[in-house]
Order: C-alpha cells, then sequence, then structure tokens
C-alpha cells in the first residue's frame, strides 16, 4: 500500500520507517529538504495511486488546518486524509466537514508512543466513519505493536473520538507522572530512605503501580540518581488543559488531573502571587510577619523543610517534648521573662480588633 506521509519530525520519521519495514511505501514530506522524498505537496499526491491516503503529522493548530486546506485542494473525491497529531477534536469537526464537501474522507488518529514507537510499536486510537478506517486498516497494522489488533488500536467512534480518547490519555499521563514525581520527593527527603532509585527500580516488576512511565523514570534515575541540574520548569503541550476543559463542560469531577496540570504551571513560576497574598493577609489578621522576597529566600535557604510538620510515629515531636517537660509558671515566667514589646504591624492589628465598628441596623437573629 502507498501512504503519502507529510510532518517528518521525531515521529513522523520513525512512522515513516516502521512503515516502510511492514513493506509499504511510503512518500514523505517535510518543509526541510533533508528528510523529505519529495519537495512539494503537489508532487507527493501525484507520485500516489487513487484511492490517495495521506497522514499529516504536524503540530496541532494552524499548521495542520492549513495543511488540510491545501490537500482539499489536491486530492479526489474517493482519496482519505488522516490526521495523526494532537489536534484538538473540535478542530476534526472543521477539518472533516471541509473534505467532505469534495467526497474527501477524513478519519482522526490520536497516537501515543513517542520516540519509542518505531521498536515497540504505537498505540492507535481513531475516529471516523468505518469504511475510511478499512481504507486505511494496513497502515494502522503496521504502525501498531505487534499481537492482537485490540491491544494497541480502537476504532474509538466518529469523527473526533480519536483525538478525544487521545486526549483524555495524556490527562491520564500527567496525572501519572505528577504522582512518581510526588512519590521521588518524599522518598528523597527521608532521612532512614538509602536508595531511592532502586526503590523505583524494585517497584518495576511485579507491582501494582508498575508502567512503562515508571521503567523509564528508572532509566532517568539510573542516568542521574539526584536529577542533578533537571529544571523543575514544566511546560504542557495542551492536551491537559483541554482534559480539565472537558471535564467542566461535563460536570466531571477531576481533581487529581487538575491538580497535576496545575502543578505545572506552579513550576514556572519565581513567585507565586495566591502565596503573597495569604502572607499578606497572615500579618493582616493576625499580626504575623510578612517577609521581604529576600527575607523569604534567607529563611527558605536555612530553616529545616520539615518545620511545622507532624513527627513520624516513634519521632518525638515539638508538642510531645512540651508535654513531658516541667512547665513553668505563669508567676516564674512573668518574673524572669521580659515581655516583648508589640511590633507596629502587631499594635496595628490589634488596634483594628479592639476598634468599635458601627453599630449595624437591626434585624432578625441567625
Amino acid at each position: 500500500m502507498q501512504l503519502g506521509l507529510i510532518g517528518l519530525g521525531r515521529m513522523g520519521a520513525n512512522m515513516r520507517q516502521r512503515i516502510r519495514l511492514a513493506g509499504h511505501e511510503v512518500i514523505g514530506y517535510d518543509r526541510n529538504p533533508a528528510v523529505r522524498d519529495v519537495g512539494s505537496l503537489a508532487t507527493m499526491v501525484k507520485k500516489l495511486a487513487a484511492p490517495r491516503v495521506v497522514w499529516i503529522m504536524v503540530p496541532a493548530g494552524a499548521p495542520t488546518r492549513d495543511t488540510v486546506a491545501k490537500l482539499a485542494g489536491l486530492l479526489e473525491r474517493g482519496d482519505l486524509v488522516i490526521d495523526g497529531g494532537n489536534s484538538r477534536f473540535t478542530d476534526d469537526f472543521t477539518n472533516a466537514k471541509l473534505l467532505g464537501q469534495k467526497g474527501i474522507g477524513y478519519v482522526d488518529c490520536g497516537v501515543s508512543g513517542g520516540v519509542w514507537g518505531l521498536e515497540n510499536g504505537y498505540g492507535l486510537m481513531a475516529g471516523g466513519d468505518k469504511k475510511w478506517i478499512t481504507l486505511a486498516m494496513p497502515i494502522f497494522d503496521a504502525l501498531r505493536p505487534a499481537g492482537e489488533r485490540d491491544l494497541g488500536f480502537v476504532h474509538a467512534g466518529e469523527v473526533g473520538a480519536g483525538h478525544y480518547a487521545k486526549m483524555v490519555h495524556n490527562g491520564i499521563e500527567y496525572a501519572m507522572m505528577q504522582a512518581y514525581g510526588e512519590g521521588y520527593e518524599l522518598l528523597e527527603k527521608k532521612d532512614i530512605v538509602k536508595d531511592v532509585p532502586g526503590c523505583f527500580k524494585a517497584w518495576s516488576r511485579g507491582t501494582v503501580v508498575r508502567s512503562w512511565l515508571l521503567d523509564l523514570l528508572v532509566d532517568a534515575l539510573e542516568d542521574n540518581p539526584t536529577l542533578a541540574d533537571v529544571s523543575d520548569y514544566t511546560n504542557d503541550s495542551g492536551e491537559g488543559r483541554w482534559t480539565v476543559e472537558e471535564a467542566i463542560d461535563n460536570a466531571v469531577p477531576m481533581p487529581v488531573i487538575s491538580a497535576s496540570l496545575f502543578a505545572r504551571f506552579a513550576s514556572r513560576q519565581p513567585v507565586s502571587p495566591a502565596l503573597q497574598a495569604v502572607a499578606a493577609l497572615r500579618g493582616q489578621f493576625g499580626g504575623h510577619a510578612v517577609m521581604t522576597l529576600a527575607e523569604g529566600e534567607k529563611l527558605r535557604a536555612t530553616a529545616p523543610e520539615t518545620a511545622g510538620a507532624k513527627a513520624s510515629p516513634g519521632q518525638t515531636s515539638a508538642a510531645t517534648t512540651a508535654a513531658t517537660s516541667p512547665t513553668p509558671s505563669s508567676a516564674t515566667l512573668s518574673a524572669t521573662s521580659p515581655t516583648p514589646s508589640p511590633t507596629p504591624r502587631a499594635a496595628k492589628v490589634a488596634a483594628k480588633k479592639t476598634t468599635a465598628r458601627p453599630a449595624a441596623a437591626q434585624g432578625p437573629t441567625r
């Protein structure tokens, strides 16, 4: 079978190679002359025999929409376009309508497998009419992992269903990565744990948390056990946001995936305006010290990270020590300890608390 493949980046190039290894002819186009097989979309289309099947692997959004529009002017009735990128499912409706007006089929296909797909195969989630799925099945079979088809391919439903399934897949991926990351941090912080990479490696076989993502984390920790010089700044590619938006639109509780997305937002903030507001409020209602940025950084660098935390079983907490130590009487304290003078901020807060508010109009008690 022939296939036109547009977009020969990291995934596209590997997909071209895997499809060729399965015995199919792939004619690839990319803006980069070093990797493409033909110099234009028009030339690619001319080299394909009808009915033509063209697979798009370019960035989501305008690049994909523009490519679909160009293909609409080059392909003929009975040809098929497959969008295998990470497009938002709502774009699929527009693409399918545009191509359908000319009798050209459209299938959206979520593709998972990353740079390892060449070796392991790709998980595929397709949406569209059954006749178009059938036309492209030899290509789907070439790309999916070896073995039973339904263990690596699904015809998820109508147009848009493939990308919708991939969107949810990526939302789950966000949450899984965040959970592994939080577990890593806690293990690193606990002084009695001496082999953090070994813990993750021991989980990789036979445990209920084993997964390919866990295997990849094991590989990363073997290369860099303390993740030295790895920035915590974490991007998101869009699918996590879309998943949360869909949860809101469909009234689906999604606390874990939402939290994992928000954690990525927090990773990009050098300072949290939300917590600045919290600190300012604590100063207003309780007279607590409001530190400058420099003071906060100094404290962050010197204060124990477990300050204020509850002691683990078997450990002595500050509260336990206070309960078991002799308590001096108030008279003793007053005789031996000077009374601290209130800070200007504390005095201001105290004045606010003691200032009578204007009497409200009498109404029914509640």
